[in-house]
């Protein structure tokens, strides 16, 4: 009987198998637990062309902000305690998303869930009277072929479904072979995600062996089965500047400078992308460190003087 596969790939050889015009499903849920890693590699790529699926955060801003999308389909993008994610922000208001898809939330979940069982759509009740059908008038709805209890055939929107070529997702733990297990509160749909796409690529914060995956957490933690990854990446603090409860919370100080140099002049984004951005994944974490050296070394002299 054959072993089951190692998975283990780099940030890099995950990158070299994505391709200009794909559609790519982001995991996570705005700024908590984003594959940001992945993400940044895609910014260190010449790809183009995306369509991008994601409840966005810095992942959509960053990318937005390269122009590598050419299609967002979304629900929201936020960071939270900055309420609009201003690199999101600013390709809107200067149009530079070729083309923009805004559902519900509830529709955005149901259209993954479509995907995932491979159908090409599902009813639902949310954005029946709403703006999303003006603004998107290519979502059609359909009637029921069922009467209801007043023997009425009920209209529903037709969601369709969100499938992708690419899911990139950010678990605390995996094993080499694509199982992995969430430690924070919440799963945040990223097993639809991998269930909607063709192949799924997971960044984690360690690898460790099978039996260690639920040594600590029970088994209902266990999010992805290793029949549904194509790729693992261990990537420590990989989810930067997200959160990645309970290994850790949102680095609330470096996400202010981010926002602050994404809503501010030219220059002041050239600067913190050449700062952070330019180099690869070490170099990020490194100037990340001496960011956060230099920050309080400022404090502890503010608190001398």
């Amino acid at each position: 009987m054959r072993a089951p596969r190692d998975k283990r790939m780099t940030v890099d050889e995950v990158v070299a198998e994505l391709e200009d015009g794909m559609t790519i499903g982001i995991g996570g849920w705005g700024p908590r637990r984003k594959p940001m890693a992945l993400v940044r590699g895609i910014l260190r790529s010449d790809l183009r062309d995306l369509t991008i699926v994601s409840w966005g955060g810095a992942d959509v801003g960053l990318l937005a902000r390269a122009g590598k999308i050419r299609k967002l389909v979304f629900a929201f993008v936020s960071l939270d305690s900055v309420p609009l994610e201003p690199s999101f922000q600013r390709a809107r208001q200067q149009g530079t998303i070729p083309e923009v898809v805004e559902l519900d939330e509830g529709m955005f979940q149901t259209g993954l869930r479509a995907a995932a069982q491979r159908l090409p759509f599902l009813p639902m009740r949310a954005g029946l009277g709403s703006d999303v059908l003006v603004n998107q008038p290519w979502i059609r709805t359909v009637t029921s072929p069922y009467a209801g209890p007043d023997g009425v055939a009920e209209e529903l929107v037709a969601v369709p479904a969100l499938d992708l070529d690419v899911a990139l997702v950010h678990l605390n733990r995996a094993d080499q072979h694509g199982n992995a297990a969430y430690l924070g509160p919440d799963p945040y749909f990223d097993d639809l995600f991998a269930m909607a796409a063709d192949r799924c690529y997971l960044s984690t914060e360690q690898v460790v062996d099978t039996a260690g995956l639920t040594v600590d957490s029970p088994v209902q933690r266990l999010l992805l089965s290793r029949m549904l990854v194509s790729g693992v990446v261990e990537t420590p603090n990989g989810a930067h500047f997200t959160t990645c409860t309970p290994d850790y919370e949102r680095d609330e100080p470096f996400q202010r400078a981010y926002a602050a140099a994404a809503s501010g002049s030219d220059e002041d984004w050239d600067a913190f992308s050449a700062r952070f951005l330019a180099g690869d994944e070490e170099a990020y974490q490194a100037a990340v460190r001496t960011w956060h050296e230099e920050r309080r070394s400022r404090e502890q002299s503010g608190e001398r003087a």
